[in-house]
């Protein structure tokens, strides 16, 4: 009976792993259900696997993905010509981008992507329109830039979880 546990369990933790990584390509939670996964692995064998500091490297890594992923709108915002009031506007538009569009779209993962990346374009391009009164081309291409900032952010945070990964490889 141990050993089917421990099959269900460990067959669990990696599924638990790819659907980590494959959120974070999505632009969600991924790398908290990593972290998650390590701990209740770490918990289940009693600490034997992943215990001393991994858990707090996780968490360390974890909340640099977020970092990077939320501010990354606003970094591609200014590159593109954006003044400080594009970049929070980007963020926020990120934000809210992902949760009106969740439900408009049919396939709520693919609905908060689409959504995160239309906000950040919104958000930036029409501050710059509106509060800047630049021209419609400039405040495009920094809306432009806010969204292509966005795709690197989810790239970043997907590589901040192959990092997580291998931090918990080596714990192992």
């Amino acid at each position: 009976m141990a050993l089917i546990l421990s099959i269900i369990g460990w067959t669990s933790f990696v599924l638990a792993i790819f659907a980590g990584i494959g959120l974070n390509l999505l632009g969600l939670f991924g790398n908290w259900l990593i972290l998650g996964a390590v701990a209740v692995a770490g918990l289940a064998s009693g600490w034997e696997h992943f215990g001393g500091y991994t858990l707090p490297i996780l968490l360390a890594f974890a909340i640099l993905g977020e970092i990077l992923e939320a501010g990354s709108s606003g970094i591609g915002a200014a590159r593109f010509g954006g003044g400080k009031g594009a970049i929070g506007a980007s963020v926020i538009g990120c934000i809210l981008g992902a949760i009106l569009f969740t439900p408009l779209i049919p396939i709520p993962i693919v609905g908060t992507l689409i959504g995160a990346l239309i906000g950040s374009f919104l958000g930036g391009s029409m501050y710059e329109y509106l509060q800047r009164e630049k021209s419609v081309r400039e405040s495009v291409q920094v809306g432009f830039g806010a969204a292509l900032g966005k795709v690197g952010g989810v790239m970043a945070k997907s590589l901040i979880g192959f990092i997580m990964l291998l931090v918990a490889l080596f714990a192992f």
